[in-house]
C-alpha cells in the first residue's frame, strides 16, 4: 500500500489561494511546457496505481495486503478527463467518483461542505480534514474549484435533539496538475510544479450570491465565456458578481425587481430584452 507520510503543515488550509511561502516568481518561466510534463506524470501515476478494496490508492504490484492481480485495475482505466483553460493554457484535470451523492453538483463559483485528503504523487500527505468544512470555491485553487463540479451532493439528516449528520454523499478523487495548483511555487511541503492528488467528500453545496444583490453568482457570467471576473457591465471596475450595482444607474440590483418575486433577471420593464438591473434606461 502506498505509504502515506503523515506530514503536519503549518499552513493547515494550504490551497486556499494564499501562498504560504514567498513566490519564487520567473518571468520566463514556459507554463505550457509543464502542463505536458505534468500531464506526462500523471499518466504514469495512473498506470501505476489502482483503486483498492479499503478505498485508497495502492501500488500496482504490491503484494502485502494486495487484492489479487486481476482486480488491480489501474486508475488509467477508471479515471475521467476535464479539461481546464486558464491563462490562455490547455490543462487536463482528472477525476474519478467511487460513490454517486443524491443531490446536486456546484458549480465552480458556489461553496461546498466537505472532507478531504490532499498529497503528493509520493503519497506525501500534506492536509487533510477529517470533520466536513465549508470552502468558497473562489477561494480556492482552480484544480479544486473545476474538480468539485463533477460531484453531487448528500442527505442530511436530522436527528430529534437538533444533531445532523450527511448520508450518501458524494465521494471521490480529484487530480489536477500544478498550473491548477501553485505553479512554480513552493508551499511548505509541496515542491514547486506539483501535481496533486485529493481524496474528497461532498456534503453539502450552497449557491453563492457573493455581493447579496439577489441575482447568484453563477448567474453573472453576462458573456456565458464562463468567466466571471470579466463582466462589469457599468465599467466601474468591479465585476457584476461583486458589485450591488450591477448597470451603476444608482438603484441597487435587489430592488430592481418589479414583480417582487425575489429574482431581479426576470424584470423588463421597457420589453427590450435587457433585464432592468442591467439597464441604465428601462421605464420603472
Amino acid at each position: 500500500m502506498m505509504k502515506l507520510k503523515n506530514i503536519v503543515v503549518l499552513c493547515t488550509v494550504a490551497f486556499l489561494g494564499l501562498a504560504c511561502s514567498k513566490s519564487s516568481s520567473d518571468d520566463n518561466f514556459d507554463a505550457a511546457a509543464q502542463a505536458e510534463l505534468d500531464d506526462a506524470e500523471l499518466l504514469t501515476y495512473f498506470d501505476e496505481h489502482y483503486i483498492h478494496s479499503d478505498g485508497e490508492i495502492w501500488t500496482i504490484g504490491e503484494v502485502k495486503g494486495a487484492v489479487t492481480a486481476d482486480k488491480q485495475i489501474p486508475l488509467t482505466d477508471q479515471v475521467s478527463v476535464q479539461k481546464v483553460t486558464l491563462d490562455d493554457i490547455a490543462y487536463k484535470l482528472y477525476y474519478l467518483n467511487t460513490a454517486e451523492g443524491v443531490g446536486t453538483a456546484p458549480t465552480k463559483v458556489d461553496s461546498v461542505y466537505t472532507t478531504y485528503r490532499g498529497a503528493l504523487l509520493d503519497s506525501t500527505i500534506f492536509d487533510k480534514r477529517i470533520s466536513p468544512i465549508w470552502f468558497d470555491l473562489l477561494k480556492v485553487v482552480p484544480g479544486w474549484s473545476n474538480g468539485f463540479v463533477n460531484f453531487t451532493t448528500g442527505e442530511l439528516v436530522k436527528n430529534p435533539d437538533d444533531s445532523f449528520y450527511f448520508k450518501n454523499n458524494g465521494a471521490g478523487w480529484i487530480f489536477f496538475p500544478s498550473g491548477l495548483g501553485y505553479k512554480n511555487r513552493a508551499q511548505k511541503v509541496i515542491p514547486e510544479n506539483s501535481p496533486l492528488v485529493f481524496k474528497i467528500e461532498l456534503m453539502s453545496m450552497n449557491t453563492s450570491d457573493h455581493d447579496n444583490d439577489g441575482v447568484d453568482t453563477k448567474n453573472e457570467d453576462i458573456d456565458k465565456d464562463g468567466n466571471i471576473y470579466n463582466d462589469d457591465t457599468d465599467k466601474d471596475g468591479v465585476p457584476n458578481f461583486a458589485d450591488s450595482d450591477d448597470d451603476g444607474d444608482g438603484i441597487l440590483t435587489r430592488n430592481e425587481d418589479a414583480n417582487k418575486d425575489g429574482d431581479p433577471t426576470n424584470d423588463d420593464s421597457d420589453a427590450d430584452g435587457i433585464p432592468d438591473y442591467l439597464d441604465t434606461d428601462p421605464v420603472k
